[in-house]
């Protein structure tokens, strides 16, 4: 199957901004994108139909929905229009969700809490009114969706480090999403963690398939771009550092990132990362540089690389050059 290279944006922009940078990523020949699920940024679907509508190849999906802050039904829902307004290019992605805590959410049994809900997703999406009794999430029988619907079974996505997670993927999902890792030593460890699940369903472990995206900032001057980087990762370095087994940062690093980051000087704590630990957690630097990271990747075994906001100094001038000087460099 062929490697796929897409986009991934943040829900922060205004109204118009979304419609041009998916026109543009489309005509370089991006195969996806997709808009980050992120806690207090608008919606995803908002951006995701204003770029359905604004394209004609490219699959569109969220990566990630998560089910404490939104009901299954209402999942199914959002989905259902998604595909419907792009014909039939949508995909879901789900997950636990991250900082729920800020807004009162607890975060119970969240492998139980994923797979009923996509569980309970697609039942309704097939139209199956048998009812679906779960420990989490369930259906009445005579359940269903009022309108209809342009395809039952929208890829899954499930974003996941760890084994379990990774293992549900490997039961249930197209793909799994390993979210602010650039690193292509860790492709062979989730697919070993993929391979517990799909064993236990009966499936091939390489059907699904796995996805590695993060902070991307590209420019001709490469220097600035890393730095930007930098302070980027700096963000959310304590909350990746640990999922990464393959990685051994340099003691008192990721404390000493975090001090900084809480009291407002992210750049100064962006300015601590080393080289090495920067490339495992971002793509960044010239053209041929952020290539040669993807490259990496798609050797490992990627089925997807996932270039994320905020993609250059500026967003369009990063699509642009990611587009037009990083994707002819690279074979897949």
């Amino acid at each position: 199957m062929a490697v796929e290279i897409g986009l991934g944006i943040q829900s922060d922009k205004p109204a118009g901004t979304y419609a041009r940078l998916a026109r543009s990523a489309e005509a370089y020949g991006f195969d996806v994108l997709t808009v980050f699920g992120d806690l207090m940024y608008q919606p995803p679907i908002f951006p995701l139909l204003e770029m359905a509508a604004a394209t004609s190849r490219v699959r569109l999906g969220p990566a990630c929905l998560n089910p404490y802050s939104l009901a299954p039904y209402e999942i199914a829902g959002q989905l259902a229009a998604l595909d419907l307004a792009s014909d039939g290019r949508a995909y879901l992605g789900l997950a636990r969700g991250s900082w729920l805590g800020a807004v009162g959410l607890d975060q119970p049994r969240p492998l139980t809490t994923i797979e009923e809900a996509a569980a309970v997703v697609y039942r309704l999406l097939a139209g199956d009114r048998s009812g679906y009794p779960g420990r989490v999430f369930s259906l009445a029988p005579g359940t269903a969706l009022r309108y209809p619907v342009r395809r039952p079974d929208p890829p899954l996505l499930l974003g996941a480090w760890g084994a379990q997670g990774a293992a549900l993927a490997g039961r249930i999902a197209d793909e799994i999403k390993v979210g602010g890792s650039a690193n292509p030593d860790m492709v062979p460890v989730i697919r070993d963690r993929l391979r517990v699940g799909a064993d236990r369903a009966g499936r091939d472990v390489d059907a699904i398939g796995i996805v590695l995206g993060a902070v991307t900032v590209v420019d001709t001057d490469g220097e600035a771009a890393r730095a930007r980087a930098r302070t980027e990762v700096a963000m959310y370095l304590a909350v990746v550092a640990d999922l990464d087994p393959t990685v051994t940062l340099p003691d008192g690093l990721v404390a000493r990132v975090g001090e900084l980051v809480d009291a407002g000087r992210d750049a100064e704590a962006g300015r601590l990362i080393p080289d090495d630990v920067l490339d495992r957690f971002a793509f960044s630097g010239t053209p041929e540089q952020v290539a040669t990271q993807a490259q990496a990747l798609i050797d490992a075994g990627v089925r997807r690389v996932e270039f994320g906001t905020p993609h250059g100094l500026t967003d369009d001038g990063g699509v642009a050059l990611l587009g037009s000087a990083v994707l002819p460099l690279l074979s897949r």
